[in-house]
């Protein structure tokens, strides 16, 4: 097979994508039971997806002629991938790492790399203070890195990202006020982290730039905002579930941004921990009953 020339799973003109993440696959060390490539990226292709996100360093390919052509062996396109790298301090390092990415990304077809102020620590469930001036750093090493990625095609976007150094409300006002980067409009990672992203994406219709569709157990999120349980934890007992299950309004988000003008990807990119007794037939099950949601919003927005 090669990659699909209509790179949608969606209704016409809606560009529809996924993520390993979404079966469990994930760069925070311990996080659960990894599947491997051949069967994520062959569920994807059998659910009709043509495109995904990268997953995590080391999971695929880093050289791009192998890593084309085994996203070709399952007509998969490559959007871009997620990127977690200290910000604050060491602005080289950061550079250096998203450089990498940016290179193999592209070389790969992609459109988008997804930035993350990681914190330094290992996972997402602690996050360490930031002065004034780490936190001038962070934006202006984000603004370097977006002009790296420039020269080489790709759209920089911002992804505020529970246990990272934009994840509150307030982190994430402050961001959109000192930088001028898009965001990656996660509707998972938002509400955990107390903002209301309908009301963020009409806000600042203008800043969207990359959406991650997750729907949300609301009272888990808000057990994770009080500090009662664990990030990590809350995921692993189902923190998200399948789109139209949760209490995020999916139908309200999507149509927000459409009517903005929003054309970019729509990814179902819902975070997955997998225990050894999880059932290996879950993750697919889950993309595919997000999926057949997204296409009944999507399909409405066409009709109208």
């Amino acid at each position: 097979m090669t990659p699909s020339s209509t790179p949608s799973a969606g209704p016409s003109g809606f560009k529809v994508a996924a993520a390993p993440i979404s079966w469990g696959v994930c760069e925070v060390p311990g996080w659960g039971r990894v599947l491997d490539a051949p069967t994520v990226l062959g569920e994807m292709a059998g659910l009709g997806v043509h495109a995904t996100e990268l997953g995590p360093p080391g999971y695929l390919p880093r050289d791009p002629a192998d890593l084309r052509a085994l996203l070709g062996e399952y007509g998969l396109n490559l959007v871009g991938g997620f990127l977690a790298v200290v910000l604050h301090e060491d602005p080289g390092a950061a550079l250096t790492a998203a450089g990498e990415s940016a290179a193999l990304f592209a070389a790969c077809g992609a459109e988008v790399l997804v930035l993350a102020a990681a914190t330094g620590l290992d996972g997402y469930d602690e996050r360490p203070a930031l002065s004034a001036a780490e936190w001038a750093t962070l934006v202006g090493t984000a603004a370097k890195i977006r002009d790296v990625a420039a020269e080489h095609g790709l759209v920089t976007v911002l992804h505020p990202h529970v246990g990272t150094h934009v994840e509150t409300g307030a982190e994430v006002e402050r961001f959109l006020a000192d930088s001028d980067l898009p965001l990656c409009l996660d509707t998972g990672h938002l509400i955990v982290g107390g903002t209301d992203p309908v009301a963020l994406a009409k806000r600042y219709p203008d800043r969207i730039g990359h959406l991650h569709l997750k729907d949300v157990n609301g009272k888990l999120a808000e057990d994770v905002r009080a500090g009662r349980v664990a990030y990590t934890e809350a995921v692993g007992a189902g923190l998200y579930v399948p789109l139209g299950e949760g209490d995020v309004d999916i139908d309200a988000m999507v149509g927000s941004v459409h009517k903005a003008g929003y054309d970019g990807w729509y990814v179902l990119e819902q975070d997955t921990a997998l225990s050894e007794e999880s059932p290996v037939e879950r993750p697919k099950r889950d993309v595919a009953t997000s999926l057949a949601y997204l296409r009944g919003v999507l399909g409405r927005l066409t009709a109208g």
